[in-house]
């Protein structure tokens, strides 16, 4: 019987397997999505107001303000 038989007879595993992995799938976009939507609600850190702004505040690219 071979392969033929084992193929129907297999059919109910592989489906199972077909949903966790798209579950799985489903869960890593929520996720990422759920990481990238909390990143956006920080506000930015507002620079000094009593400090002058000074040309390396605005080019230095290390600068995490």
């Amino acid at each position: 019987m071979g392969i033929h038989y084992d193929y129907k007879s297999k059919r109910g595993e592989r489906a199972v397997l077909k949903q966790a992995k798209r579950e799985a799938r489903l869960a890593a976009k929520k996720a990422k999505r759920k990481d990238l939507a909390s990143d956006n609600n920080d506000e930015p850190v507002m620079h000094d107001i009593h400090k002058p702004i000074t040309l390396e505040d605005l080019t230095n690219p290390n600068n995490k303000k």
